[in-house]
């Protein structure tokens, strides 16, 4: 992924989705194309229609942050999409260190293993930056065990696209794989050189016509916590709260937890999976 390809498809598709009502500015002429035009986003921003033509094309080469959040507020971009713009802004100025990057993690370390197998009554796993499944509790296993059971490696987009168990797994599996592509976006727009997620992209986008079309929109979420519904094959119907947390010593490193609301059928479903005899043995990332 090219970050200045990656600006400019944004920062137009954003554009798109504004119109001139929306912002208090009198529509004039004919509009060739939705949203609103350059000069009235370079309007709304404060800067000259010249210097803004130069930022939608994807070059920042010494435009500040001040002027990126004028941007940011023309365009009533929220917060993810606020960040997302920055991520993709750092990303294009130092291209040459961005390349030069770490591989993606493949490992976790000891203590965060331990931290996920410490936790007994919910259903937890780290996801690197690809969304590869890097260490799982054994409820984590046995709830999302259709992904366990893959012939691939586990991965969480991977699945939701490319698995035919997924839609049936998910109870609205529309809005898991928007906010799957939303994820996969944010990292992209962190390191837009990390090779390996751009392969998963490009695998997902050959295999999968509908990650390629949301792909193609750009959309970006920040997603830390959502109440969500499950079909699991052994217990049925399941309703789990799920939480979403940043490793903060592991950048592009994200632990999942689902859990289940004390008292409820969805409860006993977990306390049945919890002891259910399957895979007890440590696992191991086949990364």
């Amino acid at each position: 992924m090219d970050a200045k390809t990656e600006i400019r498809d944004f920062i137009t598709s954003r554009r798109a989705k504004i119109t001139p009502e929306k912002v208090g500015l009198d529509s004039y002429g004919r509009r060739r194309v939705p949203g609103l035009r350059r000069e009235e986003v370079a309007i709304l921003a404060g800067v000259s229609v010249d210097y803004y033509n130069r930022i939608e094309r994807g070059n920042l080469t010494g435009v500040s942050e001040e002027v990126l959040a004028a941007v940011a507020r023309a365009l009533r971009l929220d917060e993810a999409e606020r960040a997302h713009l920055f991520h993709l802004a750092r990303a294009s100025k130092d291209q040459a260190t961005a390349r030069r990057r770490r591989p993606t993690r493949r490992t976790v370390r000891p203590s965060i293993e331990w931290t996920v197998n410490a936790m007994n009554d919910a259903a937890a796993f780290v996801v690197n930056s690809r969304q590869d499944v890097l260490a799982v509790n054994h409820l984590g296993r046995e709830f999302y065990a259709p992904m366990f059971t893959a012939r691939a490696p586990a991965n969480v987009a991977r699945f939701t696209y490319l698995d035919p168990r997924a839609k049936d797994f998910f109870a609205d599996w529309g809005w898991t794989a928007r906010e799957c592509v939303a994820a996969l976006r944010v990292q992209a727009g962190r390191d837009p050189f990390d090779r390996e997620l751009s392969d998963l992209v490009g695998e997902l986008s050959t295999h999968s016509e509908e990650f390629s079309s949301l792909w193609a929109t750009h959309n970006v979420r920040l997603h830390h916590k959502a109440e969500k519904q499950f079909n699991h094959p052994l217990v049925g119907e399941l309703t789990l709260q799920y939480e979403r947390f940043m490793v903060a010593a592991d950048p592009g490193m994200e632990m999942f937890v689902y859990v289940a609301q004390p008292g409820s059928a969805s409860e006993e479903g977990f306390k049945f999976l919890a002891g259910y005899p399957g895979d007890k043995e440590p696992f191991q990332s086949s990364l």
